[in-house]
């Protein structure tokens, strides 16, 4: 009885107020008592296990169930919003680029990574999306293989279709009960946030980041720009009114859990309720915010542009126009699968160096120095991307809406 009230409290404050004050009470944490950091960083990582461990069976259950309960005739978006994310990324590359030719980065290369193996070439990369395709079910589910999880869901979906009311009945009920498991887990979000917060900031790591702030400032800089320009433009042209409330909504409630678990996996779940409450179509985002985990990568776009960059600038590698072109495609191109290589963006750096004939030895040592900016470049990279899939999933249902 005498904790009731705070209780109450808790319930009426609103979850991104929770969260922000986890943050902060995760600075002064790890200001103030720097050595306990550890015990309190189980919080962090026990939110993120918890949100990476329903994020595949949420996918799976809601994308079988929305298919399978599809009514004929009822829109859905998934065209519009595959272009938007084509667009956005090939956006991100180019501004890219261009920021790098105006503010040009030099590296210190000296420590190359280790135990790393970057792909070949963009063909292995879309042999590894192909294979994820027809992956085992089971693991795919266990190892959170998206493009798997929605194969093997729209199969079953579709089958489901044809099969009694009875079947679909019992998905639509799975949908739901999953459902309010993740919106239990998402409530834990503060704390995951606290625990997260304040074992970064004490990790010696962060001292390293003083010797890349040209860099840092750049990557940033141009993701801050795609979030705050780019993208508004993108969606201004779909909905045609003010895309900033739209833009700081998403950028709010999904960008900053996105920005702090540094997985689009683990907020594939703070996605879907957030296009819940935004009123868009379940058969629409279901499929869409999965998706977009896997191919929707404006920041690993500006990561392997920038890096790529700076590493020929250091060698002093003259960059021709067509050249910044090819790069920009192929760092669109490798960005969208960028999460079926082990490493993420920074593993494709070396294919986007080759295109400047600088050797893998080398590529290799900047991609140990993306390992270095990693606590902040990863961060504001997961923010942006992530955000972006609801961003350009509620873009195409608004749009479509008003047709």
């Amino acid at each position: 009885m005498i904790h009731r009230p705070l209780l109450q409290l808790i319930a009426r404050t609103s979850l991104v107020l929770q969260i922000a004050i986890g943050l902060v009470a995760g600075i002064l944490f790890a200001l103030l008592f720097p050595q306990a950091t550890a015990k309190v960083g189980f919080l962090g990582e026990l939110f993120i296990s918890a949100l990476k461990a329903v994020a595949p069976v949420l996918v799976f259950i809601l994308v079988a169930s929305a298919i399978a309960n599809h009514k004929p005739g009822q829109p859905t978006h998934i065209r519009p919003i595959l272009m938007l994310y084509l667009i956005g990324t090939l956006s991100a590359a180019i501004v890219a680029v261009i920021a790098s030719s105006l503010w040009p980065s030099t590296l210190i290369l000296s420590e190359a990574a280790t135990g790393t193996t970057p792909p070949g070439g963009i063909a292995e990369v879309l042999k590894s999306l192909a294979l994820n395709v027809v992956d085992n079910p089971l693991n795919a589910l266990i190892k959170g293989n998206f493009i798997g999880i929605l194969a093997w869901a729209i199969g079953l979906g579709v089958a489901i279709r044809h099969g009694s009311d009875t079947t679909r009945t019992v998905f639509a009920d799975l949908a739901h009960g999953v459902t309010l498991i993740v919106r239990v887990v998402i409530r834990f979000a503060p704390l995951g946030v606290f625990g997260l917060v304040a074992t970064t900031l004490a990790d010696a790591g962060l001292k390293a980041l003083l010797g890349y702030a040209h860099l840092l400032a750049v990557l940033v800089g141009c993701m801050l720009f795609v979030a705050l320009v780019v993208n508004p433009l993108i969606v201004f042209s779909q909905i045609r009114r003010n895309p900033y409330p739209l833009t700081l909504t998403c950028l709010r409630e999904s960008g900053i859990t996105a920005f702090f678990t540094r997985s689009s996996a683990a907020n594939v779940p703070v996605n879907m309720q957030l296009a819940e409450r935004l009123g868009l179509h379940e058969d629409t985002y279901s499929v869409s915010i999965p998706l977009g985990a896997t191919i929707n990568m404006a920041g690993a776009a500006i990561t392997i542009s920038v890096l790529t960059l700076a590493a020929a600038n250091t060698l002093g590698i003259v960059v021709d126009l067509p050249t910044a072109v090819l790069l920009c495609v192929v760092a669109s191109v490798c960005a969208c699968g960028a999460s079926g290589v082990a490493g993420g963006s920074l593993l494709l750096i070396p294919l986007a160096c080759s295109l400047f004939g600088i050797p893998s030895e080398t590529a290799m040592q900047v991609v140990a120095i993306g390992f270095i900016i990693g606590i902040l470049q990863d961060s504001a990279e997961t923010a942006l991307n992530s955000s972006t899939d609801v961003l350009f999933t509620a873009a195409a249902c608004i749009a479509r809406d008003k047709t």
